[in-house]
């Protein structure tokens, strides 16, 4: 059986071995008090699709935990451990929050680490929004699980009541604006960017309306029969009660989506698939082709006009980041074949140092906003 060390900078001692084609064991072994549970937290359903006290480790003894799980081969995991909350998570060798621990499932292979430290070394978090925002808390959607809703409305929209405003719809909408909300408590902060380029007259105001993820994520963000209602449920539902609710401007030219990873892959379909609807979209690093999923086809059998919108895409360069970057390229060079010209109607940025995370989007949320919403 192959052994893999990864490098130090993660403290962890962690067991994962491929017993079959698709069998893993994770086994995590760490000094902790007699009675704590140890979590797993990763980017699928099996993994409890981040939430960090949902996937418990079996105890084994005093200081090893493990837990089996079937994966298919080429599938690309992440995962961390925690001790039941994001406040009690497993620290590198200097006490510090690591990237993902990423491993595309392939053969027989045990992956080493050891725990030496849990907790949060974070900031303390305040919450603190910049600007007004409204919530609607548990909005329902035929056919799709609850959510909140919550809107950020632009500097003037009090003070000018017969203004109307663009509109950017986002996914993941509890990491866009609040630390306390956002699942590993760092967030986009598009309300502070918004708020400094609509005050520099960089670009117009606009109204942001973050969309909560809910447990179905990785169903809803895809080209799945969830996918699809999910989409529905955004142009159907959700966009009308805004327009009803807001002074918004509703036509396609003011409408914009946007989110990263599988947020990204599902702005790209929505502006695809309803670009009566949406005439720009934001997608960072965008999950386009990798493993079963692939959104490049649908386009290359497009035999249909060029469509009439403009598409912001970005990624980075480590980690996932990495794997992503086929799938990028392809649909990068499929755009291109479709009619769209770079620096016009599509705009690519890559931060080859950037790792798959809420910092690194938020550090090029001014990009896109620049790019859909230039103040004209």
């Amino acid at each position: 059986m192959k052994i893999l060390f990864l490098s130090a900078w993660i403290l962890s001692f962690i067991q994962l071995t491929i017993l079959s084609q698709n069998k893993i064991e994770i086994r995590v072994i760490s000094k902790l008090p007699q009675d704590q549970k140890v979590f797993i937290a990763g980017n699928k359903t099996e993994l409890g699709n981040w939430n960090p006290d949902k996937i418990s480790l079996n105890k084994i003894n005093d200081s090893t935990w493990s837990k089996m799980f079937d994966f298919k081969i080429g599938e690309t995991i992440e995962f961390k451990f925690t001790k039941g909350s994001w406040d009690e998570e497993a620290l590198n060798e200097s006490c510090k929050i690591s990237g993902n621990i990423v491993h595309k499932v392939s053969n027989d292979t045990t992956l080493v680490f050891r725990i030496t430290h849990w907790g949060n070394s974070r900031l303390k978090l305040t919450g603190q929004i910049t600007g007004i925002v409204r919530y609607h808390k548990n909005f329902e959607g035929r056919r799709v699980l609850p959510r909140d809703i919550v809107v950020w409305l632009p500097p003037s929209y009090d003070s000018l009541p017969d203004k109307y405003y663009p509109v950017l719809y986002m996914q993941d909408g509890q990491n866009v604006f609040d630390p306390l909300t956002s699942s590993f408590g760092i967030d986009w902060q598009i309300d502070e960017t918004a708020d400094s380029l609509i005050k520099s007259n960089s670009i117009q105001e606009i109204i942001v309306v973050g969309i909560y993820n809910t447990t179905k994520r990785g169903t809803e963000y895809r080209n799945t029969e969830l996918g699809s209602a999910y989409s529905n449920f955004i142009v159907e539902e959700l966009k009308p009660f805004i327009d009803k609710n807001y002074r918004t401007i509703p036509d396609r030219n003011n409408t914009a989506i946007g989110g990263s990873s599988g947020g990204g892959l599902i702005s790209f379909i929505l502006i695809w698939e309803h670009s009566d609807v949406f005439s720009k979209a934001a997608c960072l690093s965008p999950v386009f082709k990798i493993n079963n999923i692939d959104y490049v086809a649908p386009l290359r059998n497009y035999l249909g006009s060029k469509k009439n919108i403009k598409i912001y895409i970005d990624n980075g360069g480590l980690g996932l980041e990495e794997l992503l970057q086929p799938g990028i390229d392809d649909m990068l060079t499929t755009l291109k074949e479709k009619g769209f010209v770079e620096d016009s109607d599509l705009l690519y940025f890559k931060d080859a140092t950037a790792e798959h995370n809420e910092s690194a989007w938020a550090k090029r949320v001014y990009r896109f906003l620049k790019f859909m919403f230039p103040n004209k």
